[in-house]
């Protein structure tokens, strides 16, 4: 099962690259994303598309890749893919990533070193389940579900960190923890951990690293902004794109690059720079090519674009005409032909919290110096202070009143993830919720008597809720009586009907 268009496609937008396929199909398609494969040191546009049952392989290196038989007319099936949702695609100059909702990951590659056998190689294991990944040129980072993040690929300048050799066969532990975001461009590598700290390594010749040296550091350092009041800390998003290059979008919109800039690829005019901010405000996404020199931006009206484009190089950002609806349709207009920019692993986070004591409450999770409390799960801890917990939360008010100890230790059969995402909340006030984590939150919300929780997780059940995860869900509405869901099932179980009665009479 492949997982629904974030944008609206425009399947016009590739009636070039389609022409000679079967039309009939274009229709059925809710995804594109399209990869670019160098061959010769050329690169040469292959497709993975998607319906809502099945993904499918267009292109003559991608099917060969797979053992599949290219055929212009009609793309071929993956059926290794058959059945699994997949929430994520990125790819490097050889390869390509997919992750699924289950927290796997597949590779498919013609580079020998992967061992790919021709077909999508499982990376993962029974063990490890993974919530996001990021490709660079060659080499793939992987965030696993409890904020660790591990590296594979090549490691001759140190991408995957550390003095290893290159690790194609097994992943490497970087040794970066509570990690909720991680970025690659073409060789450099970035993290971003629950503390809002920016971790980046790989090479720096260019300052791509956001680094005040030129050196190649094999071992993440912490990216330090300058003391600038008006950047809010939380960062949204870390493009680091291409090789030379890396864009930072923070929560208020600011974006801030750093890294080469011969072809305007900052948006800073004709400076070379160590981290600055680009002229532009209010942006709600940034996206940039790996092997294109040029950026993309959206303030949730208007879509921006710098770099070098087919007119020239622009080395401002320019507001683009013509009203594109998504990041295809304007890289149409600086661009030779249409690009995606791949699947993206959406986190959804939910909650607020007050700004002004945001830093120093954060400051009290899983701080090694400042704890007085442990939870264990698995032979894994969190960390906490009982006094701020009792403050947040009523069921640890009553959990740690009187004279409770207990060794100040707290076994819980909640799985790691989901507490430290719970304990967590706690203290930020937000909480991402996936379709991993939802059972256990929802069961976790109604035992702790949690009724934020319980709101946030009824939101995302909401917007998730459709035919194809009715079955999922009914359960838990069921069991937890969520009377607020009743009416959009009802919806949903006569709608079904219908088009079930029209199969069966039509």
């Amino acid at each position: 099962m492949a997982r629904s268009a974030t944008e609206i496609i425009d399947i016009n937008l590739f009636q070039d690259d389609f022409k000679n396929m079967d039309q009939k199909f274009l229709p059925s398609v809710v995804s594109i994303i399209s990869i670019f494969i160098y061959e010769n040191y050329k690169p040469k546009k292959q497709f993975l598309l998607m319906t809502k049952e099945a993904t499918f392989a267009y292109g003559e290196q991608i099917c060969l890749w797979l053992s599949l038989e290219h055929d212009m007319s009609k793309p071929q099936r993956i059926s290794l893919l058959n059945d699994m949702k997949i929430v994520q695609v990125d790819s490097g100059y050889d390869f390509v990533t997919i992750l699924t909702e289950d927290g796997r990951v597949y590779l498919a590659s013609n580079n020998s070193n992967w061992k790919t056998n021709k077909t999508f190689r499982l990376i993962s294991n029974d063990n490890d389940r993974f919530k996001m990944i990021a490709c660079g040129g060659e080499h793939l980072l992987l965030l696993r579900q409890d904020g660790h993040v591990f590296a594979m690929g090549d490691n001759r300048v140190g991408q995957i960190t550390g003095n290893e050799k290159s690790s194609y066969e097994s992943m490497i532990n970087t040794g970066i923890a509570n990690v909720k975001l991680i970025a690659c461009g073409g060789n450099h590598s970035f993290s971003i951990t629950n503390k809002e700290e920016i971790y980046s390594w790989g090479p720096n010749s260019y300052g791509q690293l956001g680094l005040s040296n030129k050196e190649i550091s094999r071992t993440p350092c912490l990216v330090a902004f300058p003391n600038d009041e008006s950047i809010n800390i939380r960062i949204k998003e870390i493009v680091a794109a291409g090789d030379q290059h890396s864009l930072f979008l923070f929560e208020n919109g600011q974006l801030w690059g750093c890294g080469f800039n011969y072809n305007g690829e900052l948006g800073l005019g004709n400076r070379r720079s160590k981290l600055a901010k680009i002229p532009i405000g209010n942006l709600q996404q940034i996206k940039c090519s790996k092997i294109h020199n040029v950026s993309l931006a959206y303030d949730g009206s208007s879509y921006y674009a710098w770099g070098k484009t087919k007119y020239d190089k622009w080395l401002l950002p320019k507001k683009l005409d013509g009203h594109p609806t998504s990041f295809a349709s304007a890289s149409v207009q600086v661009l030779n032909s249409p690009i995606t920019f791949g699947l993206t692993s959406t986190i959804y986070e939910f909650g607020s919290h007050d700004s002004i004591s945001y830093k120093s409450i954060v400051k009290l999770f899983d701080n090694q110096d400042n704890y007085d409390v442990k939870f264990i799960i698995d032979n894994k801890h969190i960390k906490a202070c009982k006094c701020y917990l009792k403050s947040a939360s009523e069921y640890y008010g009553r959990m740690f009143s009187g004279n409770w100890s207990e060794n100040d230790q707290v076994i819980t059969d909640y799985s790691y993830e989901t507490y430290y995402a719970y304990i967590r909340m706690l203290h930020t006030g937000k909480i991402q919720i996936n379709h991993q984590n939802i059972t256990e939150l929802v069961d976790l919300a109604n035992c702790y008597g949690d009724e934020s929780l319980m709101k946030y997780c009824a939101t995302f059940i909401r917007n998730d809720l459709d035919e194809q995860t009715m079955p999922k869900y009914l359960p838990l509405i069921n069991k937890y009586e969520m009377i607020e869901m009743y009416e959009k099932l009802a919806h949903l179980y006569k709608n079904t009907r219908q088009s079930s009665t029209k199969r069966k009479f039509f």
